[in-house]
């Protein structure tokens, strides 16, 4: 289809007339469409259609579709039909009440077109120009972030459905690919076992027949895995994504050892990070937040922050479930820069705060970022008492350190981290530290006292941000962050934020970012209303708490 651009016009007499009529207080989309005007225009999407071919219907409001289906919960079909049936949908459309709308399965294929051009920003991105030009808007304030997990839209698998499953794909992907050629290769046993889906409820019971059915399952992938790459397969064969499934699965879970195959144990196996958990959904992941476990995804979520104005979602980012709470942080100051959305002060948890991001966040965007930074942690400060490195002092410009027994060492060798980032290896001789009074509170190396540090400008900002940490002051700005996680709940409850409804990360990120759009438009609604925001819920015997009580607590 290709897309012959609309303009965004007025809204046809007789549908205003009509909406008015029906809805006389107005309603989300009508107000929407009164106070921001239409929200996206044809020209934005272009390149997600050819020059040539059928025209298409109009992209620019087939994204306000997708907003206003999240607003509501809709499916696409219930979102087709209300573009089709109320009146309230055509007139933030600007359709004419005898319009026909489209056929359902149009909005999937829009989603796909924005997804193979990474293009969901560009819909959250139009909601907050709208605001902006609006005065509804303010990002020059202070922003804060919080994340959390999301779990794959496929459904949960044990061991053997996932590797037999996996086996089934690839098989059903080459026999589209090349059936000839599997036919001569497919053994008689694999029309038995892997014609229908696997289901745990089929496999035996009992251990050891368990582990059996798993091992006969690991040979017929084995035996696949050499067929493909065997000289007389055709070639692009090897390239189809269930075949580097099934590629990877078996790495991950099985080897040749003693002439046969065998499953790999605990410890043979790849870091989580790597390991694929789903035969429907390659790029989640499992992973641990303390007590929640999860196979998935994981989001961030930024949003302003400011009295007067609605707090608007500025930013999603959608990752896979292992990546670190920290490592998203730069990620985040860079996008908002991109869009001109930096805030002055971003409030953050303590996972997403480190030394190297407190000074990049000040470098390289001019803002200050405000989170609880980790306390330095020796073996002897868990006993209690102990001396961790901010007990040091360090003289950087002569490069020496002197340790609290009153010692001073020069043994300073700049080095770099595991993880690649650059660190400073510090040593006290065993002879200085033996005899010191203090060294039961230091170490018990009988080496003596080894320290790691940053450099410089790191290991300044991360002791400042310790003392900060401490003050009143510091505390009663850094509550504001508390209210980012109404945001969470607001878009769980009301978008299902927590569970994909798309397989691939792709399609949940874009899922996210149409999630950010909703509530932003349900948010702005709320603030053209006047509708109050929800108070924090207190249970009756928790309200009966003695004032001093809460006194102390908030000390």
């Amino acid at each position: 289809m290709s897309m012959q651009p609309v303009g965004p016009g007025e809204v046809p007499a007789e549908t205003v007339r009509v909406a008015r009529a029906a809805f006389p207080e107005g309603s989300l989309a009508i107000r929407v469409r009164d106070e921001l005007g239409p929200l996206f225009r044809d020209e934005e999407f272009a390149d997600l259609f050819p020059a040539r071919g059928k025209p298409a219907w109009s992209p620019g409001r087939l994204a306000l579709v997708l907003v206003l289906q999240f607003v509501e919960g809709l499916t696409d079909r219930q979102a087709a039909e209300a573009v089709r049936a109320r009146v309230d949908f055509k007139y933030a459309l600007g359709l004419e009440l005898g319009d026909p709308g489209f056929d359902f399965s149009v909005l999937s294929e829009f989603r796909d077109r924005l997804v193979e051009a990474d293009a969901g920003r560009r819909v959250l991105d139009g909601i907050l120009a709208a605001a902006g030009e609006r005065g509804l808007l303010k990002t020059a304030g202070r922003a804060r972030t919080d994340s959390t997990h999301v779990l794959t839209a496929a459904r949960n698998v044990v061991w053997l459905e996932r590797v037999a499953e996996t086996m089934r794909a690839a098989l059903n992907a080459l026999a589209r690919g090349a059936p000839d050629w599997l036919v001569e290769v497919a053994e008689p046993d694999w029309f038995k076992h892997c014609a229908a889906r696997a289901e745990d409820s089929r496999f035996p019971k009992a251990c050891t027949a368990r582990d059996e059915l798993g091992l006969r399952i690991g040979r017929d992938g084995m035996r696949l895995l050499e067929a493909v790459f065997s000289r007389q397969a055709p070639p692009e064969l090897r390239t189809l994504e269930q075949v580097e499934h099934l590629r990877q699965m078996w790495v991950q879970n099985f080897h040749q050892a003693e002439g046969g195959v065998r499953r790999r144990g605990p410890k043979d196996r790849p870091p989580g990070r790597t390991c694929l958990v789903n035969p429907y959904g390659i790029e989640a992941r499992n992973s641990v937040k303390r007590d929640t476990a999860w196979a998935g995804y994981k989001v961030h979520l930024t949003e302003t922050c400011e009295e007067g104005t609605p707090n608007l979602i500025t930013n999603v980012a959608t990752t896979d479930a292992t990546v670190p709470d920290v490592s998203m942080t730069e990620p985040v100051h860079a996008r908002l820069a991109e869009a001109g959305r930096l805030p002055a002060e971003h409030l953050v948890d303590a996972g997403c705060v480190d030394a190297h991001v407190l000074v990049s966040a000040r470098r390289e965007y001019g803002l200050t970022l405000t989170g609880p930074a980790a306390l330095p942690v020796s073996p002897q400060t868990a006993a209690g008492g102990g001396f961790t490195s901010d007990d040091f002092t360090i003289d950087w410009e002569n490069k020496q350190v002197a340790c609290p027994g009153g010692r001073t060492t020069t043994r300073w060798n700049p080095d770099r981290s595991p993880e690649g980032t650059p660190v400073i290896r510090v040593r006290f001789n065993k002879s200085d530290c033996r005899p010191c009074p203090v060294r039961e509170q230091c170490t018990t190396s009988s080496v003596g006292r080894r320290l790691t540090l940053r450099p410089r400008a790191e290991h300044e900002a991360l002791r400042q941000a310790r003392a900060d940490q401490d003050t009143d002051t510091w505390k009663e700005r850094y509550k504001t962050r508390a209210g980012v996680e109404g945001t969470v709940s607001q878009a769980v409850q009301r978008c299902g934020l927590r569970r994909s409804r798309y397989l691939g990360l792709a399609k949940t990120a874009l899922q996210h970012q149409l999630t950010g759009a909703a509530i932003n438009l349900a948010r702005i609604d709320a603030h053209l209303t006047d509708t109050p925001r929800a108070r924090t819920r207190t249970s009756r015997f928790a309200a009966l708490r003695p004032a001093e009580q809460l006194l102390g607590r908030a000390k």
